[in-house]
């Protein structure tokens, strides 16, 4: 049997980057940006569509490709690679961006949708990103996404540390 998702919770990361708005909101705001350093390490992104507006998508593939990554994928019962599509909400340049897009990868849950928004403000001599997501359907999973995103985010910090 199939297991629900329970009433949402939210989760917040945040980062301060030595950066103007406007560098970190094109790597959040183009397919460039995004394949950059989107995907946790041992995963590569390829975004096959952006339409960056209010009820716009983006559609990217993540896959694994780092023998760890590949070794869970498998032993987990999911496959390497994944086609995500996410609906923009809320497009704000160079402030705030959010989006939803369904968990429906899960073997043995029913897919579900997940919201984000990430928010960029000024801070002192940068830039402070704060990234509110929903938690997922159990603990574990949860600790496996935000797992996923500080890595993300470390990937999006090089990223930003070779571009100054």
């Amino acid at each position: 049997m199939a297991r629900r998702r329970p009433a949402s919770r939210t989760i917040t990361l945040e980062r301060f980057f030595e950066a103007t708005a406007a560098d970190v909101w094109k790597l959040w705001a183009t397919a460039d940006g995004v394949e950059a350093w989107w995907g946790p390490e041992g995963f590569d992104v390829k975004v096959r569509e952006m339409d960056l507006r209010p009820g716009g998508e983006m559609t990217y593939v993540m896959t694994a490709t780092a023998p760890d990554q590949i070794d869970f994928m498998r032993k987990a019962g999911m496959p390497l690679a994944t086609e995500t599509q996410l609906v923009f909400s809320e497009v704000d340049p160079p402030r705030r961006l959010a989006y939803s897009h369904r968990a429906d990868f899960i073997p043995g849950v029913e897919p579900y949708t997940v919201a984000t928004a990430v928010d960029i403000e000024a801070a002192g001599h940068g830039i402070r990103m704060v990234l509110t997501i929903q938690a997922m359907h159990d603990a574990e999973w949860t600790r496996r996404m935000v797992s996923g995103w500080e890595s993300q985010l470390e990937k999006l910090a090089k990223v930003i540390a070779a571009g100054r």
